[in-house]
């Protein structure tokens, strides 16, 4: 009888989570979009992928091709935004604001992959937006709120499906995610490395036979994962779908042009993988990043007599310095207890954010950190709800969060502005400046 009781959880279950999910996203979604049109003007790279978006709405693809050191997929949701909505600031930033409410909807589902739970999933999403970043970054018509997006619901099928015993569908839409960030930008693929990396070193455990002596239900490496998932499917999954879904967007540029798609690779893999790139003056390089000592100033402007319109890509400390002892006890967990959890947050975080360390770049922003820096969420959510913490010492935390992130505001959307007195205020260090 009690088998008969239980069965309608799964699907209740489900409703609320689908229910939930759009309701973050609409909230998102309308928080994003209050005052999104100031400046009216291009501000940081918006110069550089407006006209680019703009270019892709010719008949016939100009010569030369504006920002060809990209993929073309972010450039072109631009695009079509800007044929709907109009070449203004609200046809340019629009794209951003839905793929950052998307973004926090994306959070919410791998909280619910990681932790089962919608409480842990609804706090995970709220710290990703009040963490500062991708409250800016959806702001700006820029591809990395793009990558982002598809990157976070890459991870949360990968998350999914990493407890499954057939993971096939979920992995498969992973590989789909994956191949749809690259195709925004590059940085997309670290993302897909690291599921190869993980599945690759467990396979290899499974086939030297390696077990735990006491081993149990909740490890990150079990013998009998994923029985029925083959080579095959691996290739299938984790090479072809994302092959597939990125190339698919260059089609539209060049047709299918074999010697020009490659010679589109050729050009994108030149341009980031070059070490002879100008110093910017917000540059920063990856050891500093999650300590938040060098932020992006993407507007600073005089508005009037001792008033400034500012937005500054830093991140909220309150979120991104408590990550830090946050990831450290997750590293004491998984060495410890070899928690399933611990491993692909600490997986996803280490991996999207050293592999900026193994690119032969010079030129570094704080803003690469985006992707890293939310994922962090999951292991603030973790450590607060950790053994036997009171359930309050969570959105206790989150309320903390939330008033840092209104605290910042005046430096973080344009239209609020502030005065001087207010900016030096908030100058913490003079790095900051």
């Amino acid at each position: 009888m009690s088998s008969v009781r239980e069965s309608p959880s799964v699907p209740n279950f489900a409703v609320r989570s689908a229910v939930i999910a759009a309701v973050i996203f609409i909230v998102a979604h309308l928080a994003l979009l209050v005052g999104i049109t100031t400046p009216e003007k291009f501000y940081f790279d918006e110069v550089h992928y407006v006209p680019a978006a703009r270019q892709m709405l010719e008949p016939v693809m100009p010569s030369p091709m504006l920002n060809p050191m990209h993929p073309p997929l972010a450039k072109q949701l631009i695009a079509v935004s800007i044929r709907i909505f109009g070449d203004e600031p609200l046809g340019w930033r629009y794209p951003g604001v839905l793929f950052g409410a998307l973004a926090i909807v994306a959070m919410y589902l791998c909280g619910l992959a990681l932790f089962a739970a919608q409480g842990p999933a609804i706090a995970t999403a709220l710290l990703a937006f009040f963490n500062q970043m991708v409250f800016v970054q959806s702001r700006i018509a820029m591809l990395d709120i793009f990558s982002l997006t598809f990157g976070l619901l890459g991870i949360a099928a990968f998350m999914h499906g990493f407890r499954q015993a057939r993971p096939h569908v979920w992995f498969a839409l992973a590989g789909l995610a994956f191949g749809l960030s690259a195709a925004c930008k590059w940085s997309g693929l670290f993302a897909l490395a690291v599921c190869i990396v993980i599945i690759v070193v467990i396979r290899l455990m499974q086939g030297w036979r390696t077990q735990f002596a006491d081993g149990n239900a909740g490890d990150w490496y079990r013998p009998g994962l994923w029985p029925d998932f083959r080579f095959y499917h691996f290739a299938a999954c984790f090479v072809l779908i994302p092959a597939v879904a990125y190339l698919a967007t260059f089609v539209p540029v060049y047709g299918f042009s074999l010697p020009d798609l490659f010679e589109a690779q050729r050009r994108i893999f030149s341009d980031n993988t070059t070490t002879a790139i100008a110093g910017h003056t917000y540059m920063s390089s990856w050891p500093s990043w999650p300590f938040l000592v060098r932020p992006v100033w993407y507007l600073f402007d005089k508005v009037a007599d001792d008033r400034i319109a500012a937005v500054v890509f830093l991140g909220n400390p309150v979120v991104l310095w408590a990550a830090l002892p946050a990831l450290a006890v997750c590293l004491r967990d998984w060495i410890v207890t070899r928690r399933a959890d611990t491993f692909l947050i600490l997986s996803f975080y280490a991996g999207l954010y050293l592999a900026w360390a193994l690119l032969p770049r010079t030129l570094g922003f704080i803003y690469y950190y985006l992707p890293a820096a939310t994922l962090a969420s999951l292991a603030l959510v973790y450590v607060l709800r950790r053994g036997n913490s009171p359930r309050w010492l969570l959105w206790a935390f989150v309320a903390v969060a939330g008033a840092g992130f209104v605290a910042m505001l005046p430096i973080t959307v344009a239209f609020v502005g502030t005065s001087m007195e207010t900016f030096v205020r908030l100058m913490l260090f003079q790095s900051w400046i």
